[in-house]
């Protein structure tokens, strides 16, 4: 009777060690994907790291070290989307170039400043974003994000003007100063170097004060457009 109790208590417990578990090697991967390079870190160096003795726990948990990228990215994404939700709510329909540009970036200066320190998300991502294998999987999950969606429709109604050719620019030039700067400042915060704001709340309104130059920049026509007008 007492073994059948243990084992049903074991039986019990079991979802919530996998879990425990599952949090261990994220938390893991996470770092070492950052500090050393996604393709240079091995399933067995994230086991060893997580504490774990079995080191096949990483494909026993999530498969393919594409799927753990994968699952690191949503777990980061998910707390963000819920942030750019609630601010989105906050906006409404606002004619403010910056309401819109602050729905996007202030959101993951919050989420990496709740985090507390040390952090490595950031870089992760831009890990990630540099490897043509598994940049597909981070956009993908930026991609199916209603809040980002809405973000870039907020963001042409604000700017009716602009072609549609400089706005697709402006939004890759966009990803790549989020993705770049949040990484300079989460690496610079590790090495304990000076950075250019004192927190994550200020250097989000630096990003976003250069963002919004960026997107109201005049547009030069090119050569061909230049000829059609004449």
């Amino acid at each position: 009777m007492v073994t059948v109790m243990r084992n049903n208590a074991a039986d019990r417990d079991a979802p919530v060690r996998a879990h425990a578990t599952r949090e261990l090697i994220l938390t893991a991967a996470e770092r070492l994907f950052a500090e050393h390079g996604i393709l240079a870190v091995s399933n067995r160096q994230v086991s060893e790291a997580a504490g774990q003795g079995n080191n096949t726990a990483v494909g026993y948990h999530f498969g393919t070290k594409t799927d753990l990228v994968r699952a690191i990215a949503r777990k980061h994404s998910a707390a963000i989307e819920e942030r750019r939700q609630w601010r989105l709510t906050e906006i409404g329909e606002s004619a403010d170039l910056r309401d819109w540009l602050d729905c996007l970036v202030r959101p993951l200066a919050e989420h990496l400043a709740a985090l507390g320190s040390p952090t490595w998300y950031a870089r992760f991502a831009e890990q990630a974003m540099a490897d043509p294998t598994l940049r597909p999987i981070v956009v993908e999950e930026s991609l199916s994000s209603p809040s980002l969606a809405r973000i870039v429709e907020g963001l042409q109604q604000r700017l009716p003007d602009l072609p549609p050719e400089a706005a697709a620019e402006r939004s890759d030039m966009t990803r790549t100063l989020l993705v770049h700067l949040t990484a300079e400042r989460e690496r610079a915060l590790a090495e304990k170097t000076t950075t250019p704001r004192s927190d994550w709340n200020d250097a989000a309104t630096g990003l976003i004060d250069a963002l919004i130059g960026l997107w109201q920049a005049p547009v030069t026509a090119s050569p061909n457009e230049r000829k059609k007008r004449r």
